[in-house]
């Protein structure tokens, strides 16, 4: 069992039958500490607008939105091409504010053609293609960085995204699996996680993924509320009340919304 209660995920099968290979526990600790704080604040973003396109439930409309990442991208994107000259990079910017993922992806393309190991060009590719709505593009692509760089939670995450927004929740699951082999501290990771059990139609196994996220983040509103829909269909109610309480002094509209599930009286 994982320090969070939830079973040790290396018992879960790899992403789509790739097998990642092994790094020593001290370089992975190494690296982690020298690039997870300054690209802690992008995760949470994005999981703070994933969790919002879960509120549109499983339908045509919510996997449409669910290629969607927040405002504020650019920052994101360009914090992973830090080495790249400067041209490129505020062609990066102009592309993306443009909305001209075409192009984007081309130069994602000459980026990767000069050096294919460069996990921030796969990460610019990979996110103009899922703005396009080609997701299993975008799967590729997100693999690609994963693969390149397992540290990088931002990647794990939008591979799973990914494959939820292609209709594929069970490689959902099973890469966030092989996320939490590398790190088990992140709550947006646990949170998705639980998406990605609600998709499966699992509500009893997504509890435990957002019971671990509140427990890393007692403050994650968006975990909180996972946990209160997924309670109450399993009509739990002293647990769901639990999750409104939080909601009520985190995030009173999201609480409201959580409301209208309240389980009934048995």
């Amino acid at each position: 069992m994982s320090p969070t209660g939830w079973p040790d995920a290396s018992a879960a099968g790899s992403d789509d039958g790739h097998t990642m290979k092994p790094m020593a526990s001290s370089r992975i600790l190494q690296v982690i500490a020298t690039r997870f704080s300054a690209r802690r604040a992008a995760l949470r973003a994005l999981g703070v607008a994933w969790a919002l396109l879960a509120l549109a439930g499983c339908t045509p409309q919510g996997m449409l939105l669910s290629s969607l990442i927040p405002d504020g991208t650019t920052s994101m994107l360009l914090s992973h091409l830090q080495s790249e000259e400067e041209g490129n990079r505020k062609r990066v910017a102009e592309l993306e504010a443009r909305r001209d993922w075409d192009g984007l992806v081309k130069l994602a393309e000459e980026g990767l053609a000069k050096d294919r190991r460069n996990a921030g060009w796969w990460l610019v590719a990979g996110y103009a293609h899922s703005q396009a709505g080609r997701h299993q593009r975008a799967i590729e692509c997100y693999r690609e960085m994963a693969e390149l760089s397992p540290d990088d939670m931002v990647g794990w995450e939008l591979l799973a995204q990914s494959y939820r927004a292609a209709g594929q929740p069970q490689r959902a699951v099973q890469t966030l699996n092989n996320a939490l082999r590398v790190r088990e501290d992140v709550p947006p990771i646990w949170l998705v996680l639980g998406y990605s059990y609600d998709d499966l139609g699992r509500p009893d196994l997504a509890v435990g993924a957002y019971r671990a996220a509140v427990k890393l983040d007692n403050e994650f509103a968006l975990a909180w509320f996972g946990l209160g829909r997924a309670c109450a269909r399993l009509n739990r109610r002293a647990e769901f009340e639990q999750a409104f309480s939080a909601l009520e002094r985190l995030n009173p509209p999201l609480a409201k919304e959580l409301a209208a599930t309240r389980p009934g009286p048995r």
